[in-house]
């Protein structure tokens, strides 16, 4: 008799069946160079809007800085959001 747990494990397993299977190496390679290139791209425009933001800070222009602040947040999360599709799609590539 199977516990409670182990049926919904095979529910789910059932439900999403490519989550078990190992990644191939080339598809290991593709996401270790996704997080890579995701990563320069947010530090670059984290970069570029720090120093945006310094440069309003620095000018008094504090209505700037306020509408700059939301748009790093805004950007980050947009990159992430990218590079977490790009690897979902690496991951299915078979």
């Amino acid at each position: 008799m199977k516990s409670s747990y182990d049926l919904a494990m095979e529910r789910l397993a059932k439900s999403d069946p490519d989550k078990g299977r190992a990644l191939t190496p080339a598809q290991k390679a593709r996401l270790a160079e996704l997080d890579a290139i995701y990563k320069g791209r947010i530090a670059e425009r984290e970069i570029f809007l720090r120093q945006k933001l310094h440069e309003a800070l620095a000018s008094g222009k504090a209505d700037e800085a306020d509408k700059i602040r939301p748009q790093m947040a805004g950007e980050r999360a947009r990159l992430e959001e990218e590079r977490d599709a790009e690897k979902e799609k690496a991951r299915r590539a078979t």
